[in-house]
Protein backbone atom coordinates (compact mmCIF):
# COMPACT_ATOMS: atom_id res chain seq x y z
CA UNK A 1 0.00 0.00 0.00
CA UNK A 2 3.08 2.43 0.90
CA UNK A 3 4.76 2.35 -2.18
CA UNK A 4 1.32 2.28 -4.06
CA UNK A 5 0.74 5.42 -2.62
CA UNK A 6 4.83 6.71 -2.60
CA UNK A 7 4.25 6.41 -6.75
CA UNK A 8 1.19 8.32 -6.71
CA UNK A 9 2.41 11.53 -4.90
CA UNK A 10 5.69 11.40 -7.25
CA UNK A 11 3.83 11.45 -9.99
CA UNK A 12 1.86 14.36 -9.02
CA UNK A 13 4.81 16.24 -7.14
CA UNK A 14 7.37 16.10 -10.18
CA UNK A 15 6.36 19.21 -12.58
CA UNK A 16 9.98 18.84 -14.55
CA UNK A 17 13.07 17.21 -14.73
CA UNK A 18 13.43 13.26 -14.06
CA UNK A 19 13.70 11.42 -10.73
CA UNK A 20 14.49 7.84 -10.85
CA UNK A 21 13.44 5.93 -7.67
CA UNK A 22 14.98 2.34 -6.63
CA UNK A 23 12.71 0.86 -3.90
CA UNK A 24 13.91 -1.37 -1.25
CA UNK A 25 13.24 -4.44 -2.75
CA UNK A 26 15.09 -3.47 -5.92
CA UNK A 27 12.38 -2.78 -8.44
CA UNK A 28 13.06 1.15 -10.01
CA UNK A 29 10.60 3.73 -11.40
CA UNK A 30 10.98 7.15 -12.99
CA UNK A 31 9.23 9.86 -12.66
CA UNK A 32 8.95 13.75 -14.00
CA UNK A 33 8.44 15.02 -17.90
CA UNK A 34 12.42 15.31 -18.12
CA UNK A 35 13.73 18.39 -19.79
CA UNK A 36 15.66 19.61 -16.77
CA UNK A 37 17.70 18.13 -13.64
CA UNK A 38 17.95 14.24 -13.32
CA UNK A 39 18.49 12.41 -10.21
CA UNK A 40 18.19 9.00 -9.18
CA UNK A 41 18.23 7.97 -5.24
CA UNK A 42 18.01 4.73 -3.51
CA UNK A 43 15.40 3.89 -0.61
CA UNK A 44 17.02 0.79 1.87
CA UNK A 45 14.62 0.83 3.29
CA UNK A 46 10.71 -0.46 3.80
CA UNK A 47 9.99 2.33 6.58
CA UNK A 48 11.57 4.95 4.44
CA UNK A 49 9.05 4.88 2.01
CA UNK A 50 6.02 5.30 4.45
CA UNK A 51 8.03 8.56 6.04
CA UNK A 52 8.64 10.02 2.83
CA UNK A 53 5.52 9.78 2.08
CA UNK A 54 3.67 10.83 5.31
CA UNK A 55 5.72 13.93 5.52
CA UNK A 56 8.05 14.37 3.37
CA UNK A 57 9.55 17.83 4.14
CA UNK A 58 11.02 16.19 7.16
CA UNK A 59 11.69 12.74 6.21
CA UNK A 60 13.97 13.91 3.27
CA UNK A 61 16.26 15.37 5.30
CA UNK A 62 16.28 12.91 7.77
CA UNK A 63 16.56 9.85 5.74
CA UNK A 64 19.29 11.39 3.57
CA UNK A 65 21.27 11.73 6.85
CA UNK A 66 20.41 8.26 8.12
CA UNK A 67 21.64 6.94 5.08
CA UNK A 68 18.24 5.36 4.17
CA UNK A 69 17.58 7.62 1.23
CA UNK A 70 20.94 7.32 -1.10
CA UNK A 71 21.27 8.84 -4.09
CA UNK A 72 23.54 8.03 -6.85
CA UNK A 73 26.97 9.94 -7.03
CA UNK A 74 25.85 11.45 -4.24
CA UNK A 75 24.54 14.28 -6.47
CA UNK A 76 22.18 15.93 -3.30
CA UNK A 77 22.11 19.72 -5.54
CA UNK A 78 20.90 18.07 -8.45
CA UNK A 79 18.08 15.86 -6.25
CA UNK A 80 17.25 19.00 -4.51
CA UNK A 81 17.10 21.01 -7.56
CA UNK A 82 14.39 18.51 -8.70
CA UNK A 83 12.27 19.25 -5.66
CA UNK A 84 12.55 22.77 -4.44
CA UNK A 85 10.63 24.06 -7.73
CA UNK A 86 8.22 21.54 -7.82
CA UNK A 87 7.26 22.14 -4.27
CA UNK A 88 6.76 25.35 -5.15
CA UNK A 89 3.83 24.45 -7.76
CA UNK A 90 2.96 20.67 -7.41
CA UNK A 91 -0.15 19.54 -5.77
CA UNK A 92 0.58 18.17 -2.64
CA UNK A 93 -1.38 15.07 -1.13
CA UNK A 94 -3.73 16.85 1.87
CA UNK A 95 -1.70 15.11 4.96
CA UNK A 96 1.28 16.75 3.33
CA UNK A 97 -0.66 20.29 3.52
CA UNK A 98 -2.33 19.50 6.65
CA UNK A 99 0.65 20.25 9.37
CA UNK A 100 1.66 23.35 7.53
CA UNK A 101 -2.25 24.94 8.05
CA UNK A 102 -1.86 23.93 11.53
CA UNK A 103 1.36 25.62 11.84
CA UNK A 104 0.12 28.93 10.49
CA UNK A 105 -2.74 28.70 12.50
CA UNK A 106 -1.00 27.71 15.76
CA UNK A 107 1.80 30.24 14.93
CA UNK A 108 0.99 33.29 17.58
CA UNK A 109 1.80 30.30 20.06
CA UNK A 110 4.15 28.23 18.32
CA UNK A 111 6.63 31.14 17.24
CA UNK A 112 6.58 33.35 21.06
CA UNK A 113 9.91 34.60 21.62
CA UNK A 114 10.98 34.72 25.61
CA UNK A 115 14.18 34.97 26.98
CA UNK A 116 14.35 31.58 28.10
CA UNK A 117 13.39 30.34 24.48
CA UNK A 118 15.46 32.18 22.62
CA UNK A 119 18.51 31.46 24.78
CA UNK A 120 17.91 27.97 24.34
CA UNK A 121 17.57 28.06 20.57
CA UNK A 122 20.25 30.04 20.23
CA UNK A 123 22.40 27.24 22.33
CA UNK A 124 21.06 24.65 19.83
CA UNK A 125 22.71 25.77 16.89
CA UNK A 126 25.50 28.37 17.80
CA UNK A 127 27.21 26.97 20.93
CA UNK A 128 27.89 23.39 19.06
CA UNK A 129 31.46 24.02 18.09
CA UNK A 130 33.34 27.60 16.92
CA UNK A 131 35.96 24.76 15.75
CA UNK A 132 33.03 23.53 13.31
CA UNK A 133 32.32 26.89 12.07
CA UNK A 134 35.74 27.81 11.29
CA UNK A 135 35.81 24.98 9.03
CA UNK A 136 33.78 26.73 6.56
CA UNK A 137 33.09 30.40 7.53
CA UNK A 138 35.58 32.75 6.14
CA UNK A 139 38.80 33.88 8.77
CA UNK A 140 36.34 36.91 10.13
CA UNK A 141 33.60 34.10 10.55
CA UNK A 142 30.61 35.95 8.99
CA UNK A 143 27.33 33.64 9.66
CA UNK A 144 25.44 35.64 7.12
CA UNK A 145 24.73 36.29 3.40
CA UNK A 146 27.95 38.24 1.45
CA UNK A 147 28.16 40.71 -0.72
CA UNK A 148 29.32 39.41 -4.23
CA UNK A 149 29.71 42.83 -6.31
CA UNK A 150 31.80 40.46 -8.29
CA UNK A 151 31.45 36.99 -9.99
CA UNK A 152 35.11 36.12 -9.09
CA UNK A 153 35.48 36.84 -5.36
CA UNK A 154 36.87 34.79 -2.77
CA UNK A 155 34.43 34.66 -0.04
CA UNK A 156 36.48 36.45 2.58
CA UNK A 157 36.75 39.23 -0.20
CA UNK A 158 32.57 38.84 -0.69
CA UNK A 159 31.96 39.54 3.00
CA UNK A 160 34.40 42.23 3.64
CA UNK A 161 32.44 44.17 0.74
CA UNK A 162 29.18 42.66 2.43
CA UNK A 163 30.73 44.54 6.27
CA UNK A 164 31.87 47.65 3.77
CA UNK A 165 28.02 47.76 2.47
CA UNK A 166 26.24 47.90 5.35
CA UNK A 167 28.81 50.65 7.14
CA UNK A 168 28.18 52.89 3.86
CA UNK A 169 24.73 52.91 4.62
CA UNK A 170 25.00 53.44 7.74
CA UNK A 171 27.05 55.97 7.12
CA UNK A 172 29.34 55.74 10.65
CA UNK A 173 31.97 58.28 11.71
CA UNK A 174 34.35 58.09 14.09
CA UNK A 175 32.96 58.66 17.86
CA UNK A 176 29.13 57.19 16.60
CA UNK A 177 27.77 55.14 19.29
CA UNK A 178 26.71 51.40 17.58
CA UNK A 179 24.53 48.88 18.79
CA UNK A 180 25.08 45.54 16.87
CA UNK A 181 21.80 43.44 17.46
CA UNK A 182 23.06 39.74 17.38
CA UNK A 183 26.54 40.35 16.99
CA UNK A 184 27.58 37.15 16.36
CA UNK A 185 31.31 36.07 16.75
CA UNK A 186 31.96 39.69 16.57
CA UNK A 187 33.11 40.48 13.23
CA UNK A 188 30.76 43.24 12.37
CA UNK A 189 31.63 45.37 15.23
CA UNK A 190 35.25 44.66 15.56
CA UNK A 191 35.25 45.85 12.14
CA UNK A 192 33.44 49.30 12.55
CA UNK A 193 35.58 50.00 15.66
CA UNK A 194 39.04 49.04 14.15
CA UNK A 195 37.80 50.59 10.45
CA UNK A 196 35.82 53.37 11.85
CA UNK A 197 36.28 54.60 14.49
CA UNK A 198 32.94 53.33 15.81
CA UNK A 199 32.24 52.73 19.97
CA UNK A 200 30.43 49.69 19.33
CA UNK A 201 28.18 47.69 21.52
CA UNK A 202 27.66 43.83 20.61
CA UNK A 203 24.76 41.45 22.41
CA UNK A 204 24.18 37.73 21.85
CA UNK A 205 22.70 35.25 23.30
CA UNK A 206 25.12 32.59 22.80
CA UNK A 207 27.51 32.05 25.13
CA UNK A 208 30.23 30.67 22.42
CA UNK A 209 29.71 33.34 20.39
CA UNK A 210 30.13 35.65 23.31
CA UNK A 211 33.48 34.24 24.53
CA UNK A 212 34.81 34.61 21.22
CA UNK A 213 34.07 37.72 20.40
CA UNK A 214 35.69 39.26 23.54
CA UNK A 215 38.89 37.22 23.37
CA UNK A 216 39.73 38.91 19.60
CA UNK A 217 38.63 42.47 21.01
CA UNK A 218 41.26 41.49 23.88
CA UNK A 219 43.91 40.56 20.98
CA UNK A 220 43.15 43.61 18.26
CA UNK A 221 43.39 45.52 21.38
CA UNK A 222 39.96 47.30 20.81
CA UNK A 223 38.42 46.36 24.59
CA UNK A 224 38.52 50.81 25.05
CA UNK A 225 36.03 50.49 21.27
CA UNK A 226 33.89 47.66 21.60
CA UNK A 227 32.07 45.72 24.60
CA UNK A 228 29.77 42.24 23.73
CA UNK A 229 27.38 41.84 26.37
CA UNK A 230 25.72 38.26 26.57
CA UNK A 231 22.19 40.01 27.12
CA UNK A 232 18.46 39.99 25.12
CA UNK A 233 18.24 43.56 23.09
CA UNK A 234 14.97 43.81 24.79
CA UNK A 235 16.64 44.11 28.08
CA UNK A 236 18.95 47.29 26.94
CA UNK A 237 17.62 50.85 27.71
CA UNK A 238 20.83 53.30 26.04
CA UNK A 239 20.14 54.99 22.86
CA UNK A 240 22.21 54.90 20.42
CA UNK A 241 23.38 56.74 16.87
CA UNK A 242 23.69 53.96 14.46
CA UNK A 243 22.05 50.48 15.19
CA UNK A 244 23.20 47.16 13.10
CA UNK A 245 21.47 43.12 13.09
CA UNK A 246 22.46 40.94 10.78
CA UNK A 247 20.87 37.60 10.66
CA UNK A 248 18.93 38.11 13.78
CA UNK A 249 15.03 39.02 12.70
CA UNK A 250 15.20 35.31 11.78
CA UNK A 251 15.08 34.35 15.37
CA UNK A 252 12.65 36.93 16.69
CA UNK A 253 9.36 35.08 15.78
CA UNK A 254 6.02 36.98 13.92
CA UNK A 255 4.15 37.39 16.87
CA UNK A 256 7.72 39.79 18.11
CA UNK A 257 8.03 42.13 15.30
CA UNK A 258 6.17 44.78 16.11
CA UNK A 259 8.01 44.80 19.38
CA UNK A 260 11.43 44.35 17.93
CA UNK A 261 10.99 47.61 15.58
CA UNK A 262 9.71 49.23 18.37
CA UNK A 263 12.61 48.73 19.80
CA UNK A 264 14.65 49.71 17.66
CA UNK A 265 12.94 53.07 17.48
CA UNK A 266 13.75 53.50 20.82
CA UNK A 267 17.51 52.66 21.08
CA UNK A 268 17.80 54.78 17.63
CA UNK A 269 18.59 58.63 18.65
CA UNK A 270 16.41 60.90 17.40
CA UNK A 271 19.32 61.50 13.70
CA UNK A 272 20.20 57.65 14.31
CA UNK A 273 19.89 55.40 11.30
CA UNK A 274 19.31 51.20 11.65
CA UNK A 275 20.23 48.88 8.65
CA UNK A 276 18.40 45.13 9.31
CA UNK A 277 19.76 42.29 7.20
CA UNK A 278 17.76 39.44 6.85
CA UNK A 279 16.26 36.34 4.84
CA UNK A 280 12.88 36.65 3.64
CA UNK A 281 10.25 34.81 2.01
CA UNK A 282 8.77 35.60 -1.33
CA UNK A 283 5.13 35.20 -1.59
CA UNK A 284 2.30 35.12 1.86
CA UNK A 285 3.61 34.02 5.01
CA UNK A 286 4.23 30.25 5.72
CA UNK A 287 5.69 28.03 7.85
CA UNK A 288 9.40 27.37 7.95
CA UNK A 289 10.45 23.89 6.02
CA UNK A 290 10.00 21.03 8.89
CA UNK A 291 13.33 19.85 8.95
CA UNK A 292 15.32 22.88 9.29
CA UNK A 293 13.09 23.92 12.17
CA UNK A 294 13.46 20.76 13.85
CA UNK A 295 17.24 19.88 13.51
CA UNK A 296 18.96 23.20 12.31
CA UNK A 297 17.40 26.47 13.29
CA UNK A 298 14.41 25.71 16.42
CA UNK A 299 12.19 28.49 16.75
CA UNK A 300 13.41 30.00 13.49
CA UNK A 301 11.24 31.95 10.36
CA UNK A 302 12.13 33.81 7.44
CA UNK A 303 9.49 35.94 7.36
CA UNK A 304 7.49 37.71 3.82
CA UNK A 305 8.37 40.84 3.58
CA UNK A 306 4.87 42.01 4.24
CA UNK A 307 5.39 40.64 7.64
CA UNK A 308 8.13 43.29 8.05
CA UNK A 309 6.73 46.21 6.26
CA UNK A 310 3.70 46.33 8.96
CA UNK A 311 5.56 46.64 12.00
CA UNK A 312 8.05 49.11 10.11
CA UNK A 313 4.74 51.21 9.77
CA UNK A 314 3.22 50.21 12.87
CA UNK A 315 6.82 52.05 14.83
CA UNK A 316 6.48 54.79 12.38
CA UNK A 317 9.92 54.10 11.35
CA UNK A 318 11.14 56.19 7.81
CA UNK A 319 12.40 53.68 5.22
CA UNK A 320 15.12 55.06 4.01
CA UNK A 321 16.59 52.18 1.82
CA UNK A 322 15.19 48.68 0.70
CA UNK A 323 17.46 46.52 -1.07
CA UNK A 324 17.13 42.89 -2.28
CA UNK A 325 20.46 40.93 -2.48
CA UNK A 326 19.04 37.84 -4.72
CA UNK A 327 21.25 35.19 -5.79
CA UNK A 328 24.08 36.38 -3.04
CA UNK A 329 23.52 34.16 -0.23
CA UNK A 330 23.37 31.08 -2.70
CA UNK A 331 26.48 31.88 -3.73
CA UNK A 332 27.16 32.75 0.41
CA UNK A 333 26.26 28.61 1.15
CA UNK A 334 27.93 27.28 -1.88
CA UNK A 335 31.34 28.86 -1.02
CA UNK A 336 30.31 27.28 2.99
CA UNK A 337 29.32 23.68 1.46
CA UNK A 338 32.76 23.86 -0.44
CA UNK A 339 34.37 24.02 2.13
CA UNK A 340 32.91 21.85 4.04
CA UNK A 341 33.15 19.05 1.92
CA UNK A 342 36.81 19.97 1.13
CA UNK A 343 36.78 18.80 5.41
CA UNK A 344 34.65 16.23 5.56
CA UNK A 345 36.84 13.92 7.44
CA UNK A 346 37.80 16.60 10.09
CA UNK A 347 33.81 17.20 10.32
CA UNK A 348 33.15 13.38 10.55
CA UNK A 349 35.70 12.99 13.60
CA UNK A 350 34.88 15.89 15.32
CA UNK A 351 31.26 14.39 14.82
CA UNK A 352 30.03 11.38 13.05
CA UNK A 353 29.09 10.67 9.59
CA UNK A 354 25.48 11.56 10.18
CA UNK A 355 26.38 15.05 11.55
CA UNK A 356 28.09 15.27 8.40
CA UNK A 357 25.64 14.09 6.03
CA UNK A 358 22.94 16.47 7.83
CA UNK A 359 25.27 19.79 7.70
CA UNK A 360 25.60 18.97 3.86
CA UNK A 361 21.82 17.94 3.65
CA UNK A 362 21.14 21.70 5.27
CA UNK A 363 23.93 23.93 3.38
CA UNK A 364 22.65 22.22 0.29
CA UNK A 365 18.81 22.67 0.65
CA UNK A 366 19.43 26.34 1.39
CA UNK A 367 21.60 26.97 -1.65
CA UNK A 368 18.72 25.75 -3.79
CA UNK A 369 16.18 27.10 -2.17
CA UNK A 370 18.35 31.14 -2.68
CA UNK A 371 18.82 29.99 -6.07
CA UNK A 372 15.54 28.56 -7.18
CA UNK A 373 12.88 28.50 -4.36
CA UNK A 374 11.45 31.51 -2.85
CA UNK A 375 14.16 32.97 -0.57
CA UNK A 376 16.46 35.84 -0.72
CA UNK A 377 17.87 38.53 1.32
CA UNK A 378 16.63 41.92 2.12
CA UNK A 379 18.14 44.93 3.90
CA UNK A 380 16.24 48.11 4.96
CA UNK A 381 17.59 51.13 6.13
CA UNK A 382 15.46 52.72 8.74
CA UNK A 383 15.25 56.22 10.60
CA UNK A 384 13.01 58.43 12.73
CA UNK A 385 13.73 61.43 10.33
CA UNK A 386 13.45 61.40 7.25
CA UNK A 387 16.23 63.72 6.43
CA UNK A 388 18.70 61.49 8.51
CA UNK A 389 20.41 60.08 5.34
CA UNK A 390 20.89 61.38 1.87
CA UNK A 391 18.08 61.48 -0.99
CA UNK A 392 19.94 59.77 -3.36
CA UNK A 393 21.98 56.77 -3.26
CA UNK A 394 24.84 58.33 -5.17
CA UNK A 395 26.62 58.24 -1.89
CA UNK A 396 26.89 54.83 -1.74
CA UNK A 397 28.65 54.46 -5.19
CA UNK A 398 31.39 56.87 -5.57
CA UNK A 399 32.92 55.99 -7.76
CA UNK A 400 30.36 54.70 -10.12
CA UNK A 401 29.14 58.15 -9.71
CA UNK A 402 32.31 59.68 -10.95
CA UNK A 403 32.41 57.43 -13.64
CA UNK A 404 28.79 58.61 -14.90
CA UNK A 405 29.40 61.87 -14.87
CA UNK A 406 32.60 61.55 -16.71
CA UNK A 407 30.60 59.80 -19.48
CA UNK A 408 27.95 62.45 -19.38
CA UNK A 409 30.69 65.10 -20.44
Amino acid sequence: MWESLFRNMMRRMLRHGQLTVTMPGGQSETYGPGGGPEAHIILTEPDTVRRLLMRPGLALGECYAEGTLQVEGDDLPGLLELFVPSGNIAELPPWYELPRRLQSALRGFLQRNTPFTARRNVAHHYDLSDDLYRIFLDADMQYSCAYWSKSDMTLEEAQAAKKAHIADKLMIKPGMRVLDIGCGWGGMALTLARDYGAQVTGVTLSENQLATAQARAHVEGLEDRVRFLLLDYRKLEERFDRIVSVGMLEHVGAPHYREYFGKVRDLMADDGVALIHSIVKNGPPRPNNAWIDKYIFPGSYAPSASEVYRAIEDNWLHQCDDEALRIHYAMTLRAWRERLEENRDRVVEMFDEQFLRMWRFYLVSMEVSFRQGNLHVQQWQLAKSMSAVPITRDYLYPAARADWMRAAE
